[in-house]
């Protein structure tokens, strides 16, 4: 019975990133179309890379029915985190509202803030499947600590994107040139203030948004929990 459930809710959350994937692409296209520009179209390319460790996370969710090894969990960790600060990365597009344009801001809010939010849940949920598997080896209160850590260094890695033009790639493409400034940025921290004042408070606006969510399934569950035990007598 609960594998059933979680079956379903698995794929209600799909449907629902679908349809708001949907959405996010017809004001893209809307945009297009009534401004003659293709300028925020980058917000699809951007969106699609916030995919990109949900669906790790859902693969290696879908092939594995039993326990996963430690070692392999943390080869798709590694992996993952390589990808997963691209998903609250969108929420900086914001800066973009600075452009002057004749379009309609309240347009240009909506579109970004709506890639924005689809890309955070795309982030969240992956993290919620990284969680699930590490729960065979790791207790819930570390667990928790270690979720709390990733965000703050997605945050940092938001700086280098935003910033500093690094990309997930560049771990391939360039990765002297990456490992210098990462380094460069943790051995001389007050050098670079404006590095960890962002990576700081927007780790903190992350941990924020990411643990009301947990607080809000993990309250729906225990509702669903106590109607059950309510019909079981």
């Amino acid at each position: 019975m609960k594998n059933l459930q979680a079956n379903l809710s698995d794929y209600k959350v799909h449907i629902l990133l679908a349809l708001m994937t949907g959405f996010c692409m017809l004001l893209s296209v809307l945009r297009v179309y009534l401004s003659g520009s293709f300028y925020f179209l980058f917000l699809v390319w951007n969106l699609f890379l916030a995919a990109v460790p949900f669906i790790i996370t859902s693969l290696i969710s879908f092939k594995s029915k039993s326990r996963v090894q430690l070692f392999k969990i943390i080869g798709v960790s590694i992996v993952w985190l390589l990808f997963f600060p691209n998903a609250p990365y969108i929420l900086t597009d914001l800066f973009h509202l600075r452009l002057i344009t004749d379009f309609p801001k309240w347009f240009d809010l909506i579109l970004i803030i709506s890639y924005a939010w689809t890309g955070l849940l795309f982030g969240f949920l992956s993290l919620l499947k990284i969680e699930a598997l590490y729960r065979c080896y790791l207790s819930n209160i570390k667990i928790e600590i270690f979720s709390s850590l990733i965000l703050f260094v997605a945050s940092f890695g938001i700086y280098l994107g935003r910033y500093l033009r690094w990309n997930s790639w560049d771990i391939l493409n360039n990765p002297e040139g990456l490992l210098y400034d990462i380094t460069n940025r943790i051995v001389n921290p007050f050098e670079h203030p404006r590095t960890w004042g962002m990576t700081l408070l927007f780790g903190v606006l992350l941990n924020m948004v990411y643990w009301t969510i947990k607080l809000l399934r993990k309250d729906k569950q225990s509702q669903s929990v106590t109607r059950e035990e309510y019909f079981i007598i």
